[in-house]
């Protein structure tokens, strides 16, 4: 298998932490996919359970070896397309946010996610590997979230890769804590950022990229404030982009739950987008800063406190 691929990226509205609910779901969404003659099908970061702080997501981790993987590999198996995306996945006395390609021989590729963003430190610990798979089109880059908004993933796979594939659980402000306009140059910044995210990779590595995303509203709870809801939603951009940083397909949070599919070239082309030394490749406003250390800092702590209490890893 080599040359052109039809791909899919699927959008979803998960159901926060229920497993099973999801698996339904992205068994209906993967179907749909390979019935438009996809080859190569990505669903979402999280795609079992989404993310947030909430108490359903401390029963969303499953061995990685487990009926998650088992999905996927049945999938790719059925259809005879690689199928992936990720979930927080148990083993070796931890929790990682796995992302698992499937093939259609029934092999499987892995990457965890290099650090967690935010309240996902409340869940998984970062990986360490270089996320590079191997697939019937050339090597993959498998990039999560924010992963696609850090220089150090632009370095790891430049020249190494023939396409990214992934997605994003992206949220965004809340909606219920304060008049509208206090947060409105912060959302429109935040929805901004998220759509621009994927094609600035593609162009950075002169290859094309396949990011499956969540839309939908959801509740959450907020951390070090309890008893305060944290009512948001997740910004959707579910888009497949060739190797110059053009968007072939795309959907919106607005479009809601569904497939996408484009024809993609794997290949390297001339990067078009210098990337540097810096932490992060967009220049990000300072809240954002400031609610990246407040979150990173309580979700490391209650993963831990998890860990002394026995809840992690799952028996």
């Amino acid at each position: 298998m080599t040359g052109k691929v039809k791909a899919a990226a699927i959008q979803m509205q998960a159901v926060m932490g229920n497993v099973a609910a999801n698996l339904d779901k992205a068994d209906r969404l993967v179907d749909e996919a390979a019935v438009k003659g996809a080859g190569l099908i990505i669903l979402p970061e999280f795609f079992t359970s989404a993310a947030c702080f909430h108490p359903s997501l401390l029963d969303a981790s499953v061995p990685l070896k487990g009926p998650v993987m088992d999905f996927l590999v049945s999938k790719a198996q059925k259809h005879q397309a690689c199928v992936g995306g990720s979930f927080i996945a148990a083993r070796e006395g931890e929790r990682y946010n796995t992302f698992v390609l499937a093939m259609p021989d029934g092999t499987t590729e892995l990457h965890d996610k290099d650090q967690p963003t935010m309240w996902e430190n409340c869940y998984y610990v970062g990986g360490n590997d270089d996320g590079i798979l191997h697939t019937p089109w050339g090597p993959a880059g498998a990039v999560l979230c924010w992963e696609f908004v850090r220089n150090r993933t632009a370095s790891r796979l430049l020249g190494k890769v023939d396409l990214v594939i992934g997605g994003s659980c992206w949220w965004t402000v809340p909606q219920n804590w304060v008049p509208k306009w206090f947060w409105d140059w912060h959302d429109r910044k935040n929805a901004h950022l998220m759509a621009v995210t994927p094609a600035t990779m593609a162009r950075i590595l002169g290859v094309p990229v396949v990011h499956a995303a969540h839309a939908g509203d959801f509740r959450a709870h907020t951390p070090w404030l309890p008893g305060v809801p944290f009512d948001s939603f997740y910004l959707g951009e579910t888009q497949i982009i060739d190797g110059a940083g053009v968007i072939l397909a795309r959907m919106t949070r607005a479009d809601g739950e569904g497939v996408i599919t484009a024809e993609i070239a794997p290949g390297r082309l001339a990067p078009r987008h210098a990337y540097a030394t810096a932490f992060w490749i967009p220049r990000l406003p300072v809240l954002f800063r400031l609610i990246w250390a407040y979150q990173n800092l309580h979700g490391s702590l209650y993963y831990q406190r998890l860990k002394r209490s026995g809840r992690i890893p799952l028996p």
